[in-house]
């Protein structure tokens, strides 16, 4: 009899330890873009800044790295890279850890050790058009399009926010803490108006070409912090 009893419960113990496994939860992050109160969707509509200047968008791309979820409790850190494009829907998923979820951290961006790998596959592919040179690393923003504000050839837009080495580091280090709990539902926000108006204020007539490493990069790097939000 005893025997029978402890084999029944091992059968158990091992049914529950296999349906746990087997049950992993796991959730969604949906990164949208916003400009002017309405979705960027690029080559489609016409936008402003704070500062009258009118611009469309042809591309709008960036990094998204070591997304992972802020709990009460400690955790390993979590690596991962993702690409987000408005010219996509960008919904990534991620394990639900132990411990109440107080909130979202990401890094805008690829980090240093990635940068100093040289090209690399999927999200950090070259073909993505998002790496500069093994030396330059990655572009952390892609924006482009055209503004008749703008005073390039083209009256073309190109804000390439890069650099991974100080005092040019434009990596930046974004945390989101929920509210009223974790939604049903997590949605990030991005508002592009907050990229043109921050903390330094970004005229399109005066820098629209931001495209290699230095203090313009830096500075539109400090307004990504201010950009995102959690829609709850």
């Amino acid at each position: 009899m005893n025997k029978l009893l402890f084999f029944t419960a091992f059968i158990i113990f091992s049914l529950q330890a296999f349906s746990q496994k087997k049950t992993v939860k796991k959730t969604g992050i949906l990164f949208t873009n916003i400009a002017n109160g309405k979705r960027v969707v690029p080559a489609d509509s016409k936008y402003s800044n704070a500062f009258g200047e009118s611009y469309t968008i042809t591309k709008f791309r960036y990094y998204i790295s070591n997304l992972h979820f802020i709990t009460d409790k400690p955790s390993a850190a979590v690596k991962n890279t993702f690409l987000a494009d408005a010219a996509k829907e960008n919904k990534f998923i991620l394990k639900k850890p132990a411990g109440k979820i107080k909130g979202i951290s990401f890094l805008l961006g690829v980090d240093s050790l990635l940068n100093s790998s040289g090209a690399q596959s999927g999200a950090l592919d070259p073909l993505n058009d998002m790496f500069w040179t093994w030396n330059s690393g990655y572009v952390m923003f892609k924006l482009e399009g055209k503004s008749d504000s703008s005073t390039a050839d083209l009256q073309r837009i190109e804000q390439h926010i890069g650099g991974y080495k100080d005092p040019y580091k434009t990596m930046r280090q974004i945390d989101l803490y929920f509210k009223k709990g974790m939604p049903k539902n997590v949605i990030v926000q991005l508002d592009l108006d907050k990229y043109w108006n921050g903390i330094h204020k970004i005229h399109i007539a005066r820098s629209p070409l931001i495209t290699s490493i230095g203090e313009d990069a830096v500075r539109s790097a400090d307004n990504f912090v201010g950009m995102f939000s959690v829609i709850e």
